[in-house]
């Protein structure tokens, strides 16, 4: 372990322990029962403090040795240069690297600064296990928890509060790592800022998490997310680009930046709720998705909002940058309509009881669109759709409603049988992601290698300015998310 050289200590000793006061975490939730259980900085007894207000400098960094810490709080300010930051993990309050261990317990972690995310993990073999703690950090592009490189973050029990633009809650970068966090309160009030930024394996657990100005999760490119039991409350109502004229809960999609390998990335939800407070809930373009949905509590309290777009946007080629999709639902209701564009690709299924109502395509056939019922599950239409293909018995399993279905442009009579065949979401997708040369609008062009990150310059970090890097102001990036 090696603290900075402008670090300053300050032992206050174990009977004169500090308690830190000013933040209650839970007000204005949404009427969660279990907000009174969320920690709040008056929760956390400080021993000794920790501070670093030096550019580019850490308050504590782990670097190839184990090293753990209690009843600790930090305090970090000080800019960075984007890339040094966001890769790198420069001018993070607290930074391991190097196949290091650091645990830290029961303790206060503060930022404000531009690039100064609180907690950042960094290379294949280190590992960060924090636990019972509070983070809080203010300046934009300043990520709660932060892994790049292949390291991995194990998070318990946290409660995280950002406020900056394109400032994740829970956050990854290039070359991405496993993220597992259970428990606790996650919420950003920022542009850009979902409370899930995904360039790597993220499952979270039990956990409360709310988004006030972003997409509640985003995922690029070939990584992952899986909820387990969790609220989710977005309310994405600003944006942080051109790029798209949607708003959504979850995001999946391919930025060409860079920053995640090209490949089926994936969604899953697991029990819990998602609701959405304005556009759609699950928005898919420019990648190839397996989207797997059991037994969630869905809302979305937009009346004109869909349940999934699969669509074109800003990034990759156009005219073959759609979205291409497996909807699995195991024991799911879905309510609300699905778009499909012509150059996107949806396969639907509808397992173990679950129940879909609304439409598809109400404007006719554009994208390879594809339904598979098995028996106990139903489809009510709300208004006339239209599908290429379709696979249920003969009975009530697809109720018209007083609309028309349209199979590959023939009328569907209800309570016949229809026989389909899936489309090739994979093949569908590599066909229109791109080269990586034609990124948009000048970005970063390439994908590094499955995800990893490139060696680390001795110069000036090169991905500046352009619309899927960070502007050398320090100014948010115009991806949707929280990093680049």
């Amino acid at each position: 372990m090696k603290l900075n050289s402008k670090a300053k200590k300050i032992f206050a000793g174990a009977l004169a322990a500090v308690m830190i006061a000013g933040m209650t975490a839970c007000a204005g939730q949404e009427a969660d029962t279990a907000a009174a259980s969320y920690l709040t900085k008056e929760d956390i007894t400080v021993n000794e403090t920790i501070e670093n207000s030096e550019d580019g400098g850490h308050a504590i960094e782990t670097s190839g040795e184990e090293a753990e810490y209690s009843n600790i709080g930090v305090t970090k300010t000080g800019e960075a240069d984007g890339d040094e930051a966001d890769f790198y993990g420069e001018n993070s309050a607290i930074f391991a690297t190097e196949s290091g261990t650091l645990t830290i317990k029961d303790s206060l972690i503060e930022t404000n600064g531009t690039h100064a995310n609180a907690v950042f993990s960094y290379g294949e073999g280190t590992t960060v296990n924090i636990s019972d703690s509070v983070i809080e950090t203010q300046g934009n592009c300043s990520g709660g928890v932060m892994t790049t490189g292949g390291g991995t973050m194990n998070a318990s029990n946290l409660t995280i509060n950002t406020s900056g633009n394109s400032s994740a809650a829970i956050r990854s970068d290039r070359g991405g790592g496993t993220v597992n966090v259970t428990n606790g309160y996650y919420k950003t009030t920022g542009t850009g800022s979902p409370v899930v930024y995904s360039t790597a394996d993220i499952t979270v657990s039990d956990a409360y998490m709310e988004s006030t100005a972003s997409q509640g999760i985003v995922v690029e490119g070939k990584n992952s997310v899986t909820l387990n039991n969790d609220t989710l409350v977005a309310d994405n109502n600003t944006k942080n680009g051109d790029k798209s004229d949607y708003y959504q809960a979850v995001m999946i999609y391919q930025s060409m930046s860079g920053d995640a390998a090209e490949g089926t990335s994936s969604f899953t939800a697991n029990g819990g709720s998602i609701t959405n407070k304005n556009g759609d809930i699950f928005f898919v373009n420019n990648t190839a998705t397996e989207i797997s949905l059991s037994g969630v509590e869905i809302t979305n309290e937009d009346a004109e909002g869909n349940f999934l777009r699969a669509e074109a946007a800003g990034w990759g080629n156009e005219g073959s940058n759609g979205g291409h999709v497996n909807l699995n639902a195991s024991g799911q209701v879905i309510d609300g309509n699905i778009i499909v564009d012509d150059v996107s690709t949806l396969n639907m299924y509808l397992k173990d009881k679950s129940v879909f109502t609304g439409a598809i395509n109400t404007d006719g056939q554009k994208g390879d669109v594809y339904v598979e019922i098995e028996d106990g599950s139903s489809w009510t239409l709300t208004a006339d759709s239209y599908v290429s293909g379709l696979t249920v018995g003969e009975g009530s399993a697809i109720d018209l409603n007083g609309h028309k279905l349209y199979v590959d442009g023939k009328e569907y009579t209800e309570g016949s049988a229809s026989e389909g065949t899936a489309f090739d979401i994979t093949a569908a997708a590599s066909s229109g992601s791109g080269s990586g040369t034609g990124a948009p609008d000048g970005a970063m062009g390439g994908n590094a290698p499955d995800g990893n990150p490139p060696a680390k310059p001795d110069g000036e970090a090169g991905r500046q300015g352009g619309p899927g890097g960070n502007p050398p102001s320090g100014d948010p990036p115009a991806k949707p998310g929280s990093n680049n």
